[in-house]
């Protein structure tokens, strides 16, 4: 007998996220830059404050994340009464979705950007809207043409995923305040400690009533595994977001390891210090060999080779190597491979791969 037990319409288009991945047949020690990953893992200061909480694995933690939202308010210049915290920062694009997205209504994200986008709004019962973008660069015009009265949420990346380009705040700006006042902007900063001079959409998230910031301790603070993200907005959006997510969503090991990792800002200027020299050093040097790519704003390199042929090819023979990089056909970009800035070790390996790769093809 066929169950009658049906998902709610939409359910069904979801398709299965796959992350990087992280082992390869025939290889013993790989080297995997698919996930933009810290290369240098967590500090030792998180590691130290997870051990010390691990004696608390009994307890309930708090439901208010008090202290954590204390370190991040003292670190960027923020309330940390308008700070939400979750699992990632997925977790509050996803209940911002179930909140302010019903049934009906319409989710807008670029073509380039964070495959979530499209499955958090078919979860929530929303339409999802893909916009193109210009030149691997989200276009602010075509979001802006593609809102309509059923429009409830405008998911951006920036810096972009996997595009690793960046559009500036005066266009970040006129985006929020060119969007009608029932929608909502979601400025996904995952990677925005990587970009020089940019504050993720702080200022604008706090100045005005319909932008929502989100960042992760994912990347450059190598808490992947932990799974802590954080936001900030207008009080009325933060308080939403507390009704909605679970009061135990973070346990103290998480809670405690975020906050070491937040205030150690000696280690994070020593990793921010070491990606930037070596994301110049990379890009330069598959320049040099005739593999261009778009200045990063970002922990990882998009780099083209021209066609999905020459992109599956060099994936080849880097997996040869030993080396795992993101091929990214689910973002409609078939011919690039996005490459994790590793150690300057792992970055050198890449290149003399890849090296080797084109002057065996030419």
């Amino acid at each position: 007998m066929a169950s009658l037990l049906q998902p709610k319409p939409g359910v069904d288009r979801i398709m299965l996220y796959k992350g990087g991945a992280s082992s390869l047949a025939g290889h013993d020690q790989v080297l995997k830059l698919s996930s933009n990953e810290n290369p240098f893992g967590a500090p030792e200061s998180a590691k130290e404050a997870i051990r010390l909480a691990v004696s608390r694995l009994h307890r309930y933690p708090g439901t208010d994340h008090a202290a954590l939202r204390a370190a991040i308010g003292e670190v960027h210049d923020l309330d940390p009464e308008r700070i939400v915290c979750g699992v990632g920062s997925d977790e509050i694009l996803a209940l911002a979705a179930q909140a302010y997205a019903p049934p009906g209504t319409e989710v807008i994200y670029t073509e380039h950007g964070f495959s979530l986008y499209k499955t958090l709004a078919l979860a929530a019962g929303a339409e999802p809207i893909e916009v193109p973008e210009a030149e691997r660069r989200v276009d602010v015009d075509a979001i802006l043409a593609a809102v309509t009265e059923r429009t409830r949420l405008v998911y951006l990346t920036n810096p972009g995923n996997p595009t690793a380009t960046r559009i500036e705040l005066d266009e970040i700006a006129r985006l929020a305040d060119s969007l009608p006042g029932h929608v909502l902007l979601i400025i996904d900063g995952a990677y925005a400690e990587f970009a020089e001079g940019y504050d993720g959409g702080a200022a604008l998230a706090g100045s005005r009533e319909n932008v929502l910031m989100t960042r992760t301790f994912s990347k450059l603070y190598g808490l992947g595994g932990l799974r802590v993200g954080w936001a900030y907005g207008a009080t009325a959006i933060i308080d939403t977001l507390n009704r909605m997510r679970g009061p135990f969503n973070l346990s103290d090991v998480q809670l405690d390891g975020a906050e070491a990792a937040m205030r150690d800002r000696e280690w994070v200027a020593r990793c921010l210090a070491e990606n930037a020299r070596m994301r110049d050093w990379l890009r330069a040097a598959l320049a040099d060999i005739g593999i261009p790519s778009d200045e990063s704003h970002t922990n990882f390199v998009l780099a083209r080779f021209g066609s999905e042929a020459g992109a599956d090819a060099a994936d080849t023979a880097l997996k040869a190597d030993g080396i795992i990089v993101r091929p990214v056909k689910g973002y409609k970009l078939p011919d690039c491979l996005r490459i994790t800035v590793g150690t300057e070790a792992d970055c050198r390996r890449v290149v003399d791969t890849l090296k080797r790769f084109r002057e065996t093809a030419a």
